[in-house]
């Protein structure tokens, strides 16, 4: 069925005036409306872990620019956050400039993700009877990709940064050594099940079944002396003697990743995606992020709408006409989507606002759409191969944001795949291993922890990169162009487009990103709706509940502070809900975790806002 409607503001009055009322915001804890951001007139950096977050204000106050900042947090995240932050897992780096003196004024996106070792293969988690084996593309040995954060902030900071890794790599390397103190969130996390199985890792974070204790101290010589080596020698993790040792103790161990796996590796430089949300410019993430492309498809899509006019923010009118949008980008993402360097991918397509109105010719105003009778709109995009959807990370991977005094930003998420990655610890280096290999397709048609069916298009291959749902991203006003030579050209490709020599960046607006497996595009999106649609302040949007639908399974997700009343009206209207963690009382039922920047554009204030979340992060500046 096909229902040819777009919201103006007097179909919404009218919607209104015959739905349910719906919550609103101000039915929620009063904290969401007390909270306000922290402010700073000259940057800010925002992340999950407060002494990250000191180490990157400390290289901007030494005079590094965003990306020594960034380069800093890695690193700093790697010591003082080990479920996610890394040396042995991988990620994306978005950087986007104020002006002409960095990059030339260009963005860049750094894809450092992991890869496959040589001698990985399509059904190497299959056994005889081409069933899966359980537990062996997460825990163990099988389970690591090619780890690609090292290559990724040395070249960040080599190519981009103007300190120096000798002093962005101090702080690491001194919380490593010197230790910090352990929250209790943290402290707790180190019981995790995956480290108890291996020798050095239930050593190193587990005392040995002497566990640690909130307050504690935690000293990590091994890991120190490792970033020493990589500071003074960073190409010795892939060509020298710590590629030597790393590729002996995959060898000793019965791993897969050699030492000709290391060497192959390179980061790559890719073209960010460019969308557009009222007037604003949307720069995000290319594939093997299938976020970016998600994320642009679901903002054309509610672009046709007054998602304002629909009610408040989190109210029942305005969920049922996102989730629906996100139902139908969710459905196009497994059939197309990949490594760009083995898939050719109908991009702009996707991204085409005709594309989006003929999606929202489907919407029905008052009712879901059962995901089983979807039918994506003819014409636009070639027949799927393979109509089943792939694979995402888990929600144990951790995001950055950060802004410079010359206004130059940076969005970053990296991760490990689940908490503390494969459980394995590189002995004696001291780092833990990634389990990113889960992300591939292990066998096509079995759903996986998130309910999503895997697809060939994700198929595991030798040098291979897992497609991801880590979504980096930066928003802005449009670019100011002066009145001779080339204008703004923007709207010309889904992906970036050189700005050209009359033409200068727009003003800096957000600053985005979050972990969550299959819940970050939502998540980003959320995020950025309840601040350009619906005017909350940065610190808000971070801590408000959130909700999820990702096509399958069908149904409608939401945190477990969603507030009851507003689940009961999407059960009325006909959704499948579920409340994360409802029956289980010591858990607090999230997902996800915003890291967020916001430029106050009258003021130029730069405005961060901490995900409450989680109790030990920061947003801080100066």
């Amino acid at each position: 069925m096909s229902f040819t409607f777009a919201l103006s503001s007097a179909a919404a009055a009218l919607l209104l005036a015959v739905l349910p009322a719906s919550s609103s915001l101000a039915q929620l804890p009063a904290k969401y409306l007390t909270e306000q951001p922290v402010r700073a007139n000259h940057a800010m950096v925002v992340t999950i872990h407060h002494d990250a977050t000191d180490a990157g204000l400390q290289i901007l106050r030494e005079g590094g620019n965003a990306v020594d900042a960034a380069v800093a947090v890695g690193f700093a995240l790697a010591v003082v956050y080990p479920e996610a932050g890394n040396i042995g897992g991988g990620g994306f780096m978005l950087i986007r400039p104020s002006g002409r003196g960095l990059n030339g004024g260009q963005p860049v996106f750094l894809d450092y993700r992991e890869e496959a070792p040589g001698s990985a293969g399509a059904n190497m988690y299959l056994d005889r009877a081409g069933e899966v084996i359980p537990q062996m593309s997460i825990t163990g040995m099988h389970a690591s990709g090619v780890p690609g954060t090292v290559a990724g902030l040395t070249y960040a900071e080599q190519h981009f940064g103007r300190l120096g890794l000798v002093r962005v790599m101090a702080p690491a390397i001194r919380l490593a050594r010197e230790g910090f103190v352990l929250p209790a969130q943290e402290a707790g996390d180190m019981h995790a099940g995956n480290l108890a199985r291996f020798a050095a890792s239930r050593r190193i974070f587990q005392r040995d079944g002497n566990f640690y204790r909130p307050g504690e101290v935690f000293r990590q010589p091994e890991l120190a002396a490792t970033l020493e080596r990589i500071r003074r020698d960073p190409a010795s993790f892939y060509h020298g003697k710590l590629a030597e040792q790393f590729a002996a103790f995959e060898a000793a161990n019965g791993g897969m990743i050699t030492a000709e796996d290391l060497a192959r590796y390179r980061v790559r430089e890719r073209r960010p995606l460019l969308g557009q949300y009222r007037g604003l410019k949307v720069l995000t993430a290319p594939p093997p992020s299938s976020g970016g492309i998600v994320l642009i498809e679901i903002l054309n899509i509610l672009s046709g709408y007054d998602v304002a006019s629909l009610g408040a923010d989190r109210s029942a009118n305005q969920i049922h006409i996102i989730a629906e949008a996100f139902r139908r980008a969710y459905m196009d993402r497994g059939d197309y989507l990949g490594d760009p360097d083995f898939n050719r991918m109908p991009l702009e397509q996707m991204a085409s606002q005709a594309y989006a109105a003929a999606w929202r010719r489907t919407i029905d105003p008052f009712s879901p759409t059962p995901s089983a009778k979807l039918v994506r709109p003819a014409g636009f995009l070639p027949a799927a191969s393979t109509p089943l959807h792939p694979q995402l990370e888990s929600s144990e991977t951790t995001h950055f944001s950060i802004v410079d005094a010359e206004g130059n930003a940076v969005s970053s998420t990296y991760t490990l795949n689940f908490g503390f990655g494969s459980g394995v610890t590189v002995d004696p280096l001291g780092f833990l291993l990634n389990d990113e290999m889960d992300d591939f397709t292990s066998k096509v048609g079995v759903p996986n922890a998130y309910g999503l069916i895997q697809s060939s298009a994700n198929a595991i291959a030798p040098g291979k990169r897992p497609l991801s749902a880590m979504t980096p991203t930066i928003v802005s006003e449009p670019p100011v162009c002066s009145p001779s030579g080339a204008g703004d050209r923007q709207g010309s490709s889904v992906y970036y487009v050189p700005l050209p020599a009359n033409c200068k960046p727009g003003r800096l607006r957000l600053v985005l990103g979050s972990p969550g497996g299959s819940t970050i595009m939502t998540t980003v999106a959320n995020d950025l709706i309840s601040v350009v649609d619906n005017h909350l302040n940065i610190q808000a949007a971070a801590d408000a509940p959130r909700f999820h639908h990702q096509y399958l399974p069908d149904v409608l997700q939401f945190e477990k502070a969603f507030p009851v009343a507003t689940v009961e009206q999407m059960q009325a209207r006909g959704y499948s809900t579920r409340r994360a963690a409802e029956f289980d009382e010591k858990s607090a039922g999230v997902w996800g975790d915003s890291e967020l920047i916001e430029v106050d554009p009258a003021s130029g204030e730069l405005l961060g806002g901490h995900d409450h979340r989680h109790t030990f992060g920061k947003a801080a500046g100066y």
